[in-house]
C-alpha cells in the first residue's frame, strides 16, 4: 500500500449498538472501493473484520478490527468497534486514534443503549459525529421513526443530509438534500445520478427546514439571518454543514443498506469530502518529562509522537501492536522509544491491517495508523517518542472491571501456562484484571461482564492451550470475638523417649474494628522460658489465620499470655505452637465468635427515570443509602454502603435493570458484623466445604 500524506487520510471509527450492521458496512466499503471482489456475510463468518473464532462462533464483534479503504485518492482508515457493552474498552481506546466517529443505527431497531454510550464517549472526546441510518431495506425499517429518535436522544444538532428513495424492499437509493440530486442503485455498488423524483420533492421541504435550523444554530452569524429571513442560501448551508460538523456542533445523517450495498459509495464520498483529516484536527497535547504540557502538530518533520491503541496477542507471531502517529514518522528497521515504559523498541516490518491480513507499508507518517509485530515491552496505552524528547500522551481511561470469577487450571501442572496466558491476555485487553487473593487463596479474573469473561476463557484455550474451571469468586469474610475470654492450651505427650510438653494460658479481648492483632507477654518468674514465647504467638497466629468457625481469618483481637508450664527436656518450639493454637480456640469459643463481611462504597450513575428502581434494589441488598445528587445530562449519582456479597454480580444486575444505561464504581470500605441468620448459613456452607475437602 502506498504512503499517504496527512491531508489525504481520514481516520474513522464505526460505533453503535450490536447488530446495527457496522461489520457489514466495513465489508461494503471494501467491496465498493474494489478492495474485495465479493462481500462476506456475518452469518457465514467470512467478513474481513470479524475473523476471530469467537466472533465467527457468536456472530458478533468482540474485538476492535481495522481495514484501510482507498477512495478517490484518499485513504480512509476504518476502525470497527464491538457494539456490546462488555467490550467498551476497545471503543475507548479507538476513540483516541481517530478524528471522527460514524454512529451506525439500525432503521429497524432505532436508537439503542450502546448508540447513546458511544455518542457520549465521542462527545466527551470532542470528536465530530456523523450518523448512518442503516438497514433501510429490511422489514419494519423506518427512516422517519429513527430520525425522530435520534433528534429526541441527541438534540437538534442531528441534521438529515439524505432521504431514502423507497423503504423496506422498495429501498432503491438516496436523495441528497444539499445537491437536490437522486442516486439510484441497480445491480452494482456504484450509484446512477439523476434528478430528484417528484415524490421526494414534496417530502424534502421539512427535512431541509431541519437542516437549515441545525446549520443556523451552529453559527451565531447565520442564526440572525435565519431568524430575520427564514432561510439560508445553498452555499451557506453547504459551508455551515462542513464547519458545524468539524466543530462537532452538527451531526449529519445519511442513509444506507450496507448488505445490498446501497448508499455506501455516497458515504465514502461524504467521508472524503467532509470528514476532517488529521491535518485539520490541530495539534495534540503531550506531557514532557517534567510534567509540562505542550502542543505537537501533525507534521512528519517533527519528533515522533504515537499512541498504541490496541495490542493483539498471537501465539505464533507474538504481539501485534496497532498505533496512531500524531507527529513524526515510523520507519521499518528503526528504533523507537517507549516513553511510558522507559525502554527502546526495535521496529521490524511495518504493515496496515486489513482484518487479519497484513499489507506491508514503507512508513507510517503523521496522521496515519499502522501496525508492527514482535515488540517486547509495549502494551495498549503506551506512547512512542524519541529518546532525547520522551513525551507522553495522556493514557486511555478504561472502565473498571467489576465482575469477578475465580479460575483454576483444569489440568494439574498448568499453573505456569495459566499465568503466562493471563499476562498475555491482560496486555491485549486492559479491561481484564487478574489478582491473586491472599485471603481466599484464589486467582480472581475481573471482567466487564459474563460475555467478556467467556470470550477471555475461550481465547485462553484457543491461543495458549489452557483450559480453566470457573466459579464465583469467594467473599473474604473474617471472624472476630464478641467479648473477653480465657483459654488453656495443653499439649503433653510422653510415650517413652523424647516427648512433647507445652502448656500456656491466655486471655483474649476484642479490639476496635480494623485494629488487627496484638500479642502481649505477661509471663513472670519464667513460667515459660523466653525462647518459647514467640512459639506460643506463632501458634496463636496460625489458629487465627485458619479461623474457628468458618475457615476465615480472625482479626481485631488482643491476646495476652498470662501463664504456662514447661519441661526442661520435652518442651519444644512445636509443642508450644500447638499449645498456643489450642488455647486460642478454647478462648474464642468462650468469648463468642462473630462473622464479619466486607462492606463496599458503591457509586451508581443512572438516568433519572431509573433512580426509583435502583434505590429499591439497593434497599433489598441491605444497603445504607448515603445520598443522591445530580450527575448532569439527566443522570443521578447514588452513593451507598453495601455488603460485598450482595453486589458480587452487580455488573449483571445493573445492566439488566437499566438496559445498559447505568454505570457504577465500587471500592472496599470496611468490615461489619454479618446478621446472625446469614452468618449461620455462611458458616454451615464453609463447614460442609471443609468436610468435602477432607474426604477428597
Amino acid at each position: 500500500m502506498k504512503t499517504y500524506e496527512a491531508p489525504d487520510i481520514r481516520n474513522v471509527l464505526l460505533v453503535g449498538h450490536g447488530g446495527a450492521g457496522k461489520t457489514s458496512l466495513l465489508e461494503a466499503m471494501l467491496f465498493t472501493s474494489g478492495a474485495l471482489t465479493r462481500m462476506g456475510r456475518v452469518e457465514d463468518g467470512n467478513t474481513v473484520s470479524d475473523f476471530e473464532p469467537e466472533e465467527v462462533k457468536k456472530g458478533i464483534s468482540v474485538s476492535l478490527a481495522m481495514a484501510p479503504v482507498e477512495w478517490n485518492g484518499t485513504k480512509v482508515n476504518v476502525l470497527d468497534a464491538p457494539g456490546y457493552a462488555d467490550f467498551v474498552g476497545d471503543v475507548r481506546s479507538a476513540i483516541r486514534a481517530v478524528d471522527a466517529v460514524l454512529l451506525v443505527v439500525s432503521a429497524v431497531d432505532g436508537v439503542e443503549v450502546q448508540t447513546e454510550v458511544a455518542w457520549e464517549l465521542a462527545a466527551t472526546a470532542g470528536l465530530p459525529r456523523a450518523i448512518l441510518i442503516n438497514k433501510l431495506d429490511r422489514e419494519r425499517a423506518s427512516f422517519q421513526r429513527t430520525l425522530d429518535q435520534l433528534i429526541e436522544s441527541f438534540g437538534t444538532q442531528v441534521a438529515p443530509l439524505q432521504l431514502p428513495i423507497g423503504e423496506e424492499h422498495e429501498f432503491e437509493g438516496v436523495a441528497d438534500l444539499l445537491t437536490r440530486r437522486a442516486y439510484r442503485y441497480g445491480s452494482g455498488p456504484k450509484a446512477e445520478e439523476g434528478p430528484w423524483p417528484d415524490d421526494v420533492s414534496g417530502k424534502a421541504d421539512p427535512y431541509r427546514e431541519k437542516l437549515m435550523e441545525a446549520v443556523a444554530e451552529s453559527d451565531d452569524a447565520l442564526i440572525e439571518k435565519y431568524l430575520e429571513q427564514g432561510e439560508l442560501s445553498e452555499e451557506e448551508i453547504v459551508r455551515g454543514v462542513k464547519r458545524g460538523f468539524a466543530e462537532a456542533r452538527i451531526a449529519p445523517v445519511l442513509a444506507a443498506a450496507a448488505t445490498r450495498p446501497v448508499g455506501v459509495d455516497r458515504l465514502l464520498q461524504f467521508i472524503v469530502d467532509e470528514f476532517p483529516s488529521p491535518a485539520d484536527r490541530g495539534p495534540v497535547t503531550v506531557l514532557t518529562k517534567s510534567g509540562e504540557e505542550k502542543p505537537r502538530a501533525c507534521d512528519r518533520a517533527q519528533a515522533l509522537t504515537a499512541l498504541v491503541f490496541k495490542t493483539i496477542s498471537d501465539p505464533y507471531v507474538g504481539h501485534i501492536t496497532m498505533f496512531r502517529v500524531f507527529s513524526g514518522k515510523v520507519r521499518p528497521d528503526s528504533a523507537v522509544f517507549n516513553a511510558s515504559k522507559g525502554t527502546e523498541e526495535r521496529i521490524g516490518q511495518l504493515f496496515a491491517l486489513r482484518g487479519k491480513e497484513h499489507d506491508t507499508v514503507a512508513e507510517v507518517g503523521a496522521g496515519d495508523i499502522g501496525a508492527v509485530a514482535k515488540l517486547s515491552h509495549t502494551t495498549t496505552g503506551d506512547t512512542f517518542s524519541t529518546k532525547d524528547d520522551p513525551v507522553q500522551l495522556p493514557p486511555v481511561e478504561m472502565p473498571q472491571p467489576l465482575l469477578a470469577f475465580a479460575i483454576s487450571p483444569k489440568t494439574k501442572g498448568d499453573e505456569d501456562k495459566l499465568s503466562t496466558a493471563l499476562a498475555r491476555l491482560q496486555e491485549e485487553d486492559p479491561t481484564l484484571r487478574v489478582e491473586r487473593s491472599e485471603e481466599t487463596h484464589e486467582t480472581v479474573m475481573y471482567g466487564m461482564g459474563e460475555a467478556h469473561l467467556d470470550v477471555m476463557i475461550e481465547r485462553m484455550k484457543r491461543k495458549f492451550g489452557v483450559e480453566v474451571t470457573t466459579a464465583p469468586a469467594r467473599i473474604a469474610y473474617r471472624e472476630t470475638i464478641k467479648g473477653p475470654g480465657k483459654g488453656l492450651g495443653r499439649h503433653v505427650k510422653q510415650t517413652g523417649g523424647h516427648g512433647q510438653y507445652g502448656v500456656c494460658s491466655i486471655e483474649i479481648e476484642p479490639l476496635p474494628r480494623g485494629a488487627g492483632f496484638e500479642f502481649v507477654d505477661q509471663i513472670f518468674g519464667g513460667a515459660i522460658p523466653g525462647q518459647f514465647i514467640p512459639s506460643v504467638e506463632k501458634g496463636v497466629v496460625k489458629a487465627m489465620q485458619e479461623g474457628v468457625l468458618s475457615g476465615n481469618p480472625m482479626v481485631d483481637v488482643r491476646v495476652t499470655l498470662v501463664d504456662g508450664k514447661y519441661h526442661t527436656v520435652d518442651s519444644s518450639d512445636m509443642a508450644f505452637q500447638i499449645a498456643g493454637s489450642l488455647a486460642l480456640k478454647e478462648a474464642a469459643q468462650q468469648a463468642g465468635v462473630v462473622l464479619l463481611e466486607p462492606i463496599v462504597e458503591l457509586e451508581v450513575v443512572v438516568p433519572e427515570a431509573y433512580t426509583g428502581d435502583i434505590m429499591g434494589d439497593l434497599n433489598s441488598k441491605r444497603a445504607k443509602i448515603g445520598g443522591m445528587e445530580s450527575a448532569g445530562a439527566g443522570k443521578q449519582r447514588i452513593k451507598a454502603l453495601v455488603p460485598q456479597a450482595e453486589v458480587a454480580r452487580y455488573a449483571i444486575d445493573l445492566r439488566s435493570m437499566t438496559g445498559g444505561r447505568g454505570a457504577f464504581t465500587m471500592r472496599f470500605s470496611h468490615y461489619e458484623e454479618v446478621p446472625a441468620h446469614l452468618a449461620e448459613k455462611i458458616i454451615a456452607e464453609a463447614q460442609k466445604a471443609r468436610e468435602e475437602a477432607q474426604k477428597r
